[in-house]
């Protein structure tokens, strides 16, 4: 009997493990893709964000994370801004769908070029296009 409790609970240790993956070490690739772009960062976190890595970091004053592929190639960049910073249209959406108040706010560009807002309100993080046209909302997972 013991031994199985002991290999469940390893079993749990190694899965938990596997959904937990912050402050892992990104490929070199990522990693130097990182540095070029944003050579004097400060407090760098990586994670993994599915397949690709996330890095959390603060540049020249200003929290921002970017997610790269293992080949280092960018995916996108996100910066957070205030929500006056918002288009007008998404903070009007945000007024007359939500109550409750702004959590974090963030421009998000894709290494296309393309821009989508972020909103975490009420759990949610609410997307929106550059003009401020609403995309979809996404519930936060549990952590």
């Amino acid at each position: 009997m013991k031994r199985y409790f002991l290999i469940s609970t390893c079993i749990i240790a190694i899965s938990f493990a596997g959904f937990t993956q912050k402050n892992v070490t990104p490929p070199p690739a990522a990693k130097s893709s990182f540095e070029k772009a944003f050579g004097g960062a400060s407090k760098v976190k990586w994670e993994r964000e599915g397949a690709d890595y996330e890095v959390n970091f603060v540049q020249n004053g200003q929290e921002m994370s970017a997610v790269y592929n293992s080949k280092g190639a960018l995916k996108e960049t996100e910066t957070e801004i205030s929500a006056s910073d918002l288009p007008a249209a998404a903070s009007e959406y945000v007024k007359q769908h939500y109550k409750g108040k702004i959590k974090e706010t963030a421009k998000i560009t894709k290494a296309n070029g393309e821009v989508n807002y972020e909103v975490n309100i009420n759990g949610n993080d609410v997307m929106f296009d550059s003009n401020g046209k609403h995309l979809k909302d996404v519930k936060e997972p549990k952590d």
